[in-house]
């Protein structure tokens, strides 16, 4: 019978011997540094596709939004802290920020190629739907990426104003989340947002008529013809 050891030596030999052209082990080297070089490559790109630099690559969001929002507490303030685009529109766990990406491809490049908010006029139409899917996105992730800069339980209420602390300490008594009262801090707020905001509280209430009946309700009104 084969002892233990023997049969050891044997496995490792068959693991290092040739198979056709190539030893087991060999291949398993190339793909473990095949690997790496993949995943090196994977992580690299999300980097470079979660930069301020590469949100204003596309004149959509250079024209339309990194402009206006310039001056605002986000962009300039007495701390220095700054928050990017993707500080706030890319989720920073990596799970969270591969799901965006894909949703990102799928959803946002297709619109990119059409030219569908190409031009002032057309990113002004469409504002309100594209807010509605931000705040959609920040109020069933509880505001995730607000809270990676924006912690509640390392606020210190005694440097805020009287009414900032009230509010913020009623505000997280009722389980509200930051998006609840902190939209338009970055963006211009578009046309009907504080109606627009209640139809989807109501809709992820599972009441209301929705978000999407609601902006057919505007189309038509607002179109030649209703008029």
């Amino acid at each position: 019978m084969m002892d233990m050891k023997e049969r050891g030596r044997l496995a490792w030999a068959w693991f290092w011997s040739p198979n056709a052209r190539w030893s087991l082990g060999a291949i398993a080297l190339v793909c473990f540094a095949a690997g790496i070089v993949f995943w090196g490559g994977f992580n690299t790109a999300l980097d470079v596709t979660s930069s301020e630099t590469f949100c204003i690559s596309c004149h959509e969001m250079k024209n339309n939004v990194f402009e206006e929002r310039r001056g605002t507490i986000h962009d300039s303030n007495r701390s220095g802290v700054r928050a990017t685009c993707p500080d706030c529109h890319v989720p920073h766990e990596w799970v969270w920020k591969v799901k965006r990406k894909i949703e990102a491809t799928f959803h946002e490049v297709p619109h990119k190629i059409l030219g569908t908010v190409d031009t002032p006029e057309k990113f002004a139409a469409r504002r309100l739907e594209m807010a509605l899917r931000e705040w959609r996105r920040l109020k069933t992730t509880d505001s995730r990426e607000c809270r990676n800069c924006h912690n509640f339980e390392h606020m210190d209420f005694t440097v805020q104003t009287k009414a900032a602390a009230a509010t913020h300490k009623e505000g997280f008594a009722a389980g509200k989340t930051c998006i609840d009262c902190h939209k338009g801090i970055a963006h211009t707020l578009p046309d009907h947002a504080a109606e627009a905001y209640k139809i989807l509280e109501d809709e992820l209430a599972g009441k209301g008529q929705g978000v999407a009946a609601y902006l057919n309700g505007l189309e038509q009104k607002a179109s030649p013809a209703a008029k």
